[in-house]
């Protein structure tokens, strides 16, 4: 026996991987490309959507090159409600693109469902202004159905270079019990994609003879990642 939940997770991860195919490839070409040039991944979220950036960072069979921008402003950790207010701030995102070292030749991954609110918006403004590749995980479907709370009236995936479309139902609930939505899907389906990517970046480097820093569990005896925390201590902040 299955349950209902599984059962939808999983085709919708399925349906996302096929529509995002060749978007896919083209985040897939520019990650090896970082690993190639000595360059940075950024991932950038504020709710939910940071934790997708965050299953890159420092993870255990992951790419070492991610910085994950990660401000008290906007984790639900200093409080979900003081979160969801200041994501629709103008303005907080320049603040805390200028506090991190975001430079040529890195790329940016923000990842936001909805694609409304402003610091998303006004991030990937931000990183194209500064010649940065910048790449959403978002929910175009329902992005388009719904109004931008930027005062440009310009949604995510209007003003970044690569669109990856998360392929969730507007909402972001895979199930309905008597009007009532659940069953999240967003950000396992976008952790689920960006893993395909990180994965596929790994052993596209690998068949071009390149060994990318990758960080090994920590929990298993034999494995030591100081030097890898050495070589990008200077680069990424939250190391």
């Amino acid at each position: 026996m299955s349950y209902e939940y599984t059962d939808l997770i999983i085709e919708t991860m399925r349906k996302a991987e096929e529509k995002n195919h060749d978007a896919l490839e083209i985040l897939i070409r520019e990650m090896v490309r970082t690993v190639e040039e000595d360059k940075l991944i950024h991932t950038f979220g504020t709710g939910h959507g940071h934790m997708i950036g965050m299953e890159l960072f420092d993870r255990a069979g992951g790419l070492a090159n991610v910085d994950a921008v990660l401000d008290n402003a906007v984790l639900l950790s200093q409080g979900a409600r003081r979160s969801s207010e200041i994501e629709r701030v103008s303005g907080v995102s320049d603040i805390i693109f200028d506090t991190y070292d975001i430079g040529p030749g890195d790329i940016m991954i923000i990842c936001s469902n909805s694609g409304r609110n402003a610091m998303p918006i006004e991030m990937a403004m931000r990183c194209r202004k500064e010649g940065i590749f910048t790449a959403a995980i978002t929910n175009v479907e329902q992005s388009e159905k719904t109004v931008s709370r930027h005062s440009s009236g310009r949604k995510l995936f209007e003003c970044v270079d690569l669109v990856i479309d998360n392929c969730c139902p507007a909402g972001d609930g895979l199930m309905e019990f008597d009007g009532i939505r659940t069953g999240p899907a967003s950000s396992i389906v976008g952790m689920n994609l960006i893993n395909i990517a990180a994965t596929e970046t790994i052993r596209r480097c690998q068949e071009k003879g390149i060994r990318p820093y990758v960080f090994q569990s920590q929990n298993i005896d034999g494995y030591n990642n100081e030097e890898i925390i050495r070589k990008f201590r200077h680069m990424i902040r939250n190391i």
